[in-house]
């Protein structure tokens, strides 16, 4: 599947010459020239990277990019800043805000490339050190083996449970519908109720034990995992 890039430039001819090299690398792209667009398109999909321009007509690019890593729904997606702020106190800036790297414009459209393909490359590696989630003291998620342990002892979770706790324990704090749920178990070919999920979550909970108080109920809307 291609990655997605997201690219925020008010300048469509630096819109398209981004875009065109991007595709050209065998990238897929959605361009936006103005920060409500491209918040609009986050509340749908998600991409793999953003490229962001600092001069916006309706939004100050640092604050754009210092409001996505606060928000834990978008913290984890990269972002190179695309710019012509070359000040070292704009470079260093744009780094404490979040920015994984800063390219100056006039810039060569194959460095940025590159520089997209290093920054993906450092999200996988960083990816690949999550394998492992903790929760609390006592217990511990191996998604890579698929396995769930409790003070060291591993637990006989079902593949289902252990679809669900994978899903709750990935976003700490987030809050799953029970459609949500459902859709991420069995997709469009679910023909369960919603109230299936509850099942399935009292199950889970009793085989965690005392780590069961991990997983809270939010009254009318779904669940969550918070320590």
């Amino acid at each position: 599947m291609k990655k997605l890039i997201a690219i925020l430039d008010d300048e469509p001819d630096i819109l398209n010459l981004v875009s065109i090299n991007l595709e050209r690398s065998g990238f897929e792209t959605a361009k936006f020239e103005i920060a409500d667009e491209l918040s609009k398109f986050l509340e749908k999909k998600i991409p793999d990277l953003i490229i962001l321009d600092l001069m916006l007509p309706d939004a100050d690019g640092f604050d754009v990019c210092k409001d996505l890593k606060k928000d834990e729904r978008f913290a984890s997606i990269p972002i190179i800043m695309l710019t012509a702020k070359g000040d070292e106190t704009d470079r260093i800036l744009g780094l404490e805000f979040g920015a994984d790297d800063y390219v100056v414009k006039p810039f060569s459209p194959r460095e940025l490339v590159a520089r997209v393909k290093a920054v993906l490359r450092r999200g996988k590696v960083k990816e690949e050190a999550k394998k492992i989630i903790e929760i609390g003291r006592n217990l511990r998620i191996d998604l890579q083996k698929y396995e769930v342990y409790l003070n060291d002892k591993k637990l006989n979770l079902t593949s289902t449970e252990f679809k669900i706790i994978k899903l709750l324990a990935t976003r700490k704090g987030w809050v799953y519908s029970r459609n949500q749920i459902l859709d991420h178990l069995w997709g469009n070919d679910k023909i369960v109720v919603d109230r299936t999920v509850d099942v399935h979550i009292r199950n889970l909970r009793t085989k965690l034990g005392p780590a069961g108080k991990y997983i809270k109920n939010i009254r009318s809307i779904g669940y969550k995992i918070e320590e």
